[in-house]
């Protein structure tokens, strides 16, 4: 593909250049990162001003509120929020997820009801797949929906949900049919995370925060029509949410990478990490960073041909959260023994121990790396099944 931005590409970057520059805060692109997840108030109203600026859904339909734009687009936009380290949309699994799922599956009257105030901010999506037990199995799902007059009544137990704590609708794969096969069994419903009967309890994760949760449904009424296309369909609903988690997700991680790379540099800077091999390192982190790059774009040429996400996605995933991990034991490195502090008295106020720790999920949510490699050596490379 040709890596230069078309005249309509540039100016679109240009104006979204400027329109950071003058809405972040001052100094925001040179401050030092702080540790921790994010600042849910800030994240929300940034959040409006990405929507009202119309930077929010930019290749969605512009009947459900999208701004109909080429996917180019939106990787630029993730580009050069990256640079500038701008806050993410708090809806990242409505944007990545939810919002792509209903758009391909939903009818109508779904699509009017969930998409605009999905992308406005107005209600926030969690992803209700794994469960207890069957881990990356999500076709050993065993949370179960039955049909009880205009209504679906659904018990069982989700866990490693990202953003239920705050989330007011929940992508939710439930087991309707019980005498089916795994995979045919399956439906895929849209739950309102404020029904009675659901109940969410965070999980404090290695680096203090609560950041993921575990969620019951104990008599969940959902009314029957929302559900995502037919009873037993739920498998292939939720392959197209999986296909867009990892496909779509490839600019993001590039996005997120590309910061972390940039921050790497600067600390280097500032703990005057001048060693030849400490030099080769950090090149190498540039190195595994354009890997990824290039390897979105030719996903992306393929995108722009077919609209739908490809098994690619895959690749991007295991390379980011791999090189990842290796980023932030760099940074560690270069503290030396200031890196066994933390909080007060350490190097960016622990900034780095932070990320360190956040990044053993990396390599286990979103697809464990085993999975991943399989899914790449059978659907990627072509290799036979190994089961």
């Amino acid at each position: 593909m040709d890596f230069r931005d078309t005249p309509d590409e540039a100016a679109f970057r240009a104006g979204l250049r400027q329109w950071l520059t003058d809405t972040l805060p001052a100094g925001w692109a040179d401050r030092t990162p702080a540790p921790g997840r994010w600042d849910e108030a800030f994240t929300r109203e940034w959040t409006r001003k990405l929507y009202d600026a119309g930077y929010v859904g930019l290749t969605w339909p512009k009947e459900y509120g999208g701004g109909g734009a080429p996917h180019t687009h939106q990787g630029i936009y993730l580009e050069e929020s990256a640079r500038v380290g701008a806050p993410d949309h708090i809806g990242v699994i409505g944007l990545g997820m939810a919002g792509p799922t209903i758009i391909a599956w939903g009818t109508d009257e779904q699509k009017k009801r969930y998409l605009p105030p999905l992308l406005a901010g107005e209600e926030v999506w969690c992803q209700g797949f794994s469960e207890p037990g069957s881990g990356s199995d999500l076709a050993g799902a065993r949370t179960r929906a039955e049909l009880d007059g205009d209504e679906w009544v659904v018990n069982g137990q989700k866990v490693w949900s990202s953003y239920a704590h705050i989330a007011d609708w929940c992508i939710l794969v439930v087991r309707t049919d019980p005498s089916a096969s795994k995979h045919a069994g399956l439906s895929y419903l849209l739950v309102d995370m404020h029904t009675p009967g659901v109940e969410v309890r965070p999980l404090r994760q290695i680096t203090g925060d609560p950041e993921f949760n575990e969620v019951f449904f104990t008599d969940v009424r959902v009314p029957r029509d929302s559900m995502l296309g037919q009873p037993g369909e739920g498998w292939n609903v939720a392959m197209t949410t999986l296909l867009h988690e990892r496909g779509t997700l490839g600019f993001a991680l590039t996005a997120a990478l590309e910061r972390q790379v940039l921050n790497l540099v600067k600390l280097a800077r500032e703990v005057g990490a001048d060693d030849p091999v400490v030099r080769d390192q950090i090149a190498q982190q540039w190195i595994d960073l354009q890997a990824l790059r290039f390897t979105n774009y030719r996903s992306l040429t393929a995108l722009q041909k077919t609209g739908v996400p490809g098994p690619e996605g895959s690749v991007a995933k295991l390379h980011w959260s791999e090189t990842n991990q290796r980023l932030t034991k760099l940074a560690l490195s270069l503290q030396g023994l200031a890196s066994q502090l933390d909080g007060d008295g350490a190097v960016w106020d622990g900034y780095w121990q932070y990320q360190q720790l956040r990044s053993r999920g990396n390599t286990i949510e979103a697809g464990t790396s085993e999975v991943l490699r399989n899914i790449i050596a059978e659907r990627v490379v072509g290799l036979p099944r190994s089961r």
